[in-house]
């Protein structure tokens, strides 16, 4: 249902009418749209108590009555900011947790007994869950009036931040679930929770002033271009310089402390400056999105340059808004900072803001809330409750889904990657050229060798120039548009593809030196990159006014796909002289600064980050620009790898295009430190070298000391693997995979450390073996345990025989440190105030290194059903020891779950089983399982059916992993140049 503006807004009633309005405690953009729809509530004879944890002075400044009650509770936290700009997801769910979750019977108890107290006729809430709940105890109606809702932005926080806060999302959803219907405001996200939903025109603060008597109040000339600086808090540590601004602009400073000096261009406002004139009257503003700032730039028609906040969910729903209604221009974080805002402020001038829509939903919405109250029934079509929750976990679950399985995901979530069209299968009939060779590209050096995703990648590419020379860019997506300029289609590019992995057997037992089997999967990521010389380069314009100001150089630019599915820009783009400092590169520590700065751009640090350990490790200098286009269809997040998968394409790409000859187990080794040291995740080398070094259908075994591949071993026709993705992210709460390392990092510490005491008489007896009774392989083996290079050539009946009860289960870091001094691990630091488990943590690679080696020798022997139940059974037993370091999860327990149910269920017992074993892999803590089982249909059947259940379940698809491709090393690479010829014709 929509109300237009036309709506004849309140009437004074015959009745008077007491509402109860609870106000989230996030931000004063609840606040001030609160303000006009109390404001109109009271203009109509109403007493309003308004419950909230926002100053009082928000709603008094504007509304002086007696009947406006205000009442000081925080009932929500909102989201927890880190800074003015990233949202603390973590942070957010805790403080939900300790502000509405403990303390929930207390606050139900509170607030049904008050709204009796002050006979409440009708509750209103934006967008307070647990308010809906209480009216509801109290028998009275509510109606919630917002553009989102918190069960939709915290359900991706809580597949980030762990399981123990998933029922936060159910108890939102609940909550509201008791509401009457919902008066949805525009750019809403989606709300699955309110099945009655009335839209309304924006709420928005009304202006006091005209433009002009504000500029002349403020002293400002006609002809002095105006800027309002509106951040709500400044980003920490950020100076304002007199060089951000162009010549003939002021900037008007909200929020600015007493004691900040300004340069003469910038001017505070004064905490009482009524913003909404101030805005009206300005050129343009310069802030971060959120319903306050993006309702009154649209109201106002005033041009909006805004800079992304991170995790802030309901943002791209503002900002697509904003950007249809030519009022929007985004900035980047690190522009901001530096101060490059000339090209922003010039185009946010050029822009003219067509918003046409009502502007009086305030005065909408207090009608309809007066109306609800006198008792007035505006819901349709009522659902039950049950429905509305179940909407919303499945919502939950789909944020999280992988792209382009699950058709029950909707439109607004599957826009890139359908204008991409990467998920779509190429019939094998196709030819597979597709014209590349003739009307397209003229393929110069390699093969695509078949792979419908190549095709699919370089058609891409060809769409891209006709983005490029079409009237029709506003059409396509945002990557669409950055990429449409990236290269210069008269010079030739390099393509690299390289897959993502599936972790068979191995896992984290990698940095302790274990052999791992490890297969390429089907899904790849593909780079192309293009050298350009700095007179020919084409710059987007915020990365050429850099250049204006410092002087040509040379630049990188980089555009990556599907950045819709995640939080992180498309685009990024530095000059390659900020990789030098003075003549030499910088250091890895600085680069990881560098990249971290700005978390929606962090995702740079795996791609731009190759440049730089090229520059370092192999003394490589770029004196061109580059630019570069990642395409990935590995999943993020899933545990296969995509970080990988984005360095090595990267770092072959980038060695095609300037001629380096560097051997696939050397990009390997290279992108590794791009992860540990530039991205900072002390990730081993499985990874990189199967991306690097794998081929299709087989496993690569390798032994990480450091990393030495010992064979590609054949895969038997009659067995097959799958990965079966949890749709649960790697946690970041509890036991994690960093502590898990440092844990076996610490207990391998220990042992060498008590083989070298028994062996010097330190200890004249452990576990019941005296010195003088060892004879001389005794002391050679104690010699050479005490001098292990890795922990997992220690074998597991000498750990069972010396060390193991020697090992504490877990230790505090500091007392750690205090007796051993460090653990000798490169790419990670003790904390000291943490608590380490240790024991399990050292017998998992243990333990891992010989049910791998019995792995590898199992897949030759002999054919029988023994054989498939041993490997299962491997598997099973891999899975139990990441659970005992605490880095399993009750998604992935559950799929082992549902393979070992199948495996023992008549059926498959009746056919000599068809599924055998399945294990959690790469780093745990969520992610995907391997299954085995035999290559038949009725194995395929199951894990469809498997598929089923756990949807069943949990409301989650899961991505079925199936197929392979080889590795960086045996594609190769191509080298392409537009048929221009072709084209002109």
């Amino acid at each position: 249902m929509r109300i237009e503006e036309e709506s004849q807004g309140v009437s004074a009633s015959t009745k008077h009418l007491v509402f109860a309005y609870y106000v989230t405690g996030h931000g004063f953009g609840h606040a001030t749209r609160v303000v006009e729809v109390v404001r109109h509530l009271i203009l109509a004879g109403h007493d309003v108590h308004v419950v909230t944890g926002a100053p009082e002075f928000v709603f008094t400044s504007e509304i002086q009555s007696p009947r406006l009650f205000i009442r000081k509770v925080l009932l929500d936290c909102g989201a927890v900011q880190a800074d003015a700009l990233t949202v603390d997801r973590l942070a957010s769910l805790e403080k939900y947790s300790e502000t509405a979750v403990k303390p929930r019977a207390t606050i139900l108890v509170t607030e049904v007994e008050w709204l009796n107290s002050i006979k409440a006729d009708l509750v209103v809430s934006d967008v307070v869950p647990v308010a809906c709940r209480a009216a509801a105890d109290a028998g009275i109606r509510s109606v919630c009036v917002t553009n989102f809702s918190w069960d939709f932005i915290y359900a991706e926080y809580v597949m980030a931040a762990g399981l123990h806060h998933r029922s936060i999302v159910w108890q939102i959803a609940e909550d509201y679930s008791h509401c009457e219907f919902l008066i949805r405001l525009p750019g809403y996200c989606p709300m699955p929770a309110f099945r009655d939903v009335i839209d309304v025109p924006l709420i928005v603060r009304r202006l006091h002033k005209p433009g002009k008597e504000v500029r002349k109040e403020l002293g400002i000339a006609d002809d002095v271009k105006l800027v309002i600086l509106n951040f709500g808090g400044q980003p920490s540590g950020w100076k304002l310089k007199e060089e951000f601004l162009p010549s003939g602009w002021l900037c008007l400073v909200c929020g600015a402390s007493d004691s900040q000096d300004l340069p003469p261009n910038f001017r505070k406002l004064s905490k009482d400056a009524y913003t909404p004139d101030i805005i009206a009257a300005s050129d343009c503003m310069l802030g971060k999105i959120g319903y306050g700032t993006a309702s009154e730039a649209l109201a106002y028609k005033i041009p909006f340059v805004f800079v992304r906040r991170d995790y802030f969910n309901e943002e791209p729903f503002l900002r697509n808004v904003l950007e249809h209604h030519q009022c929007g221009v985004e900035m980047i974080r690190r522009d901001l900072l530096t101060g490059h805002w000339k090209p922003y402020l010039e185009r946010a001038i050029s822009l003219k803001p067509c918003y046409e829509a009502g502007i009086n939903g305030g005065e909408v919405a207090a009608h309809i809330l007066q109306e609800t109250a006198i008792g007035k029934n505006y819901t349709s079509d009522k659902v039950s409750g049950a429905r509305r929750l179940r909407d919303a976990i499945v919502l939950g679950y789909q944020l999280q889904r992988a792209p382009g399985r699950d058709l029950a995901i909707p439109d607004w979530y599957a826009t890139a990657e359908s204008e991409l069209g990467i998920s779509t299968p190429i019939p094998p009939d196709v030819d597979n050229s597709l014209n590349l060779s003739g009307e397209n590209f003229e393929i110069l050096h390699g093969d695509i060798q078949g792979f419908p995703d190549t095709v699919s990648f370089l058609k891409s590419l060809t769409e891209l120039d006709a983005v490029n020379v079409s009237e029709k860019k506003s059409e396509k997506s945002r990557e669409r548009k950055a990429a449409s300029g990236l290269f210069n289609w008269e010079e030739e590019l390099f393509v690299a593809r390289a897959p993502g992995r599936l972790d068979v057997m191995g896992g984290i037992a990698d940095y302790s030196g274990s052999v791992v089997l490890q297969l390429p999967i089907r899904e790849a990521c593909h780079v192309a990159v293009q050298r350009v010389h700095p007179s020919k380069h084409r710059l987007w314009k915020h990365a050429q006014a850099r250049q204006n100001s410092k002087g040509q150089g040379s630049v990188l630019q980089i555009v990556s796909y599907g950045s819709e599915l995640s939080n992180r820009g498309p685009t990024f783009d530095m000059d390659l002289s900020d990789f030098m400092d003075g003549e030499q590169p910088i250091s890895y520590s600085k680069a990881r600064q560098f990249f971290t700065q700005d978390p929606s751009q962090r995702w740079a640090a795996y791609v731009a980050g190759t440049i730089l350990v090229l520059m370092t490790e192999l003394g490589v200098r770029f004196e061109e620009s580059i630019s570069m286009l990642v395409s990935s269809s590995v999943p993020e997040g899933k545990g296969v790898s995509s970080s990988a998968a984005v360095e090595v394409a990267s770092m072959s790409a980038i060695a095609a295009a300037h001629g380096l000859d560097i051997s696939p187990r050397d990009i390997a080794l290279l992108c590794q430190k791009v992860e540990n040291h530039i991205v900072g995740a002390p990730c081993g080398v499985m990874d990189q070298m199967t991306s690097a070094c794998g081929e299709a259908n087989k496993l690569l075994a390798m032994v990480c000391q450091p990393a030495e591949i010992i064979g590609l071993v054949e895969i038997p026709n009659h067995i097959r693997f799958w990965g079966i993705d949890s749709g649960i992210r790697h946690s970041v709460g509890g036991a994690d995979y960093g502590s898990v390392r440092i844990g076996a990092f610490m207990g391998f510490k220990m042992i060498k450390s008590t083989a070298s005491e028994i062996l010097s008489h330190s200890l004249p007896s452990t576990n019941g073996l005296n010195h003088d009774e060892l004879e001389g392989d005794g002391v050679e083996l104690l010699g050479a345990e005490g001098s292990l290079d890795y922990l997992c050539n220690l074998s597991p009946h000498r750990y069972e025989h010396l060390y193991a009860k020697m090992l504490p289960e877990s230790i505090l870091g500091e007392a750690f440190v205090e007796k051993y001094a460090n653990h000798n691990d490169p790419v990670t630091i003790i904390d000291h105030k943490r608590t380490y488990g240790v024991r399990a943590s050292t017998r998992h690679p243990i333990y891992e290194n010989f049910r791998v080696k019995a792995f590898k020798a199992l897949l030759t022997s002999a054919t029988s059903v023994d054989q498939l139940t041993s490997l299962g059974e491997l598997l099973y037993q891999c899975h139990y020891s990441y659970s005992a370091c605490g880095i399993g999860s009750d998604g992935t327990d559950r799929l082992v779950q549902l393979v070992h149910e199948m495996q023992h269920s008549l059926s498959s017992k009746s056919n000599d089983g068809s599924l055998f074993g399945a294990k959690i892999t790469g780093g745990g803590s969520g992610g995907t399982v391997c299954v085995i089982g035999r290559n038949c249909l009725q194995s395929s059947q199951q894990i469809f059916e498997i598929q089923k259940r756990y949807k069943g379940a949990t409301g989650y698809l899961p991505f079925i992993f199936e197929g392979s491709s080889p590795g960086a090393g045996r594609f190769g690479y191509l080298r392409i140049r537009r048929n221009l010829s072709s084209k002109q014709s």
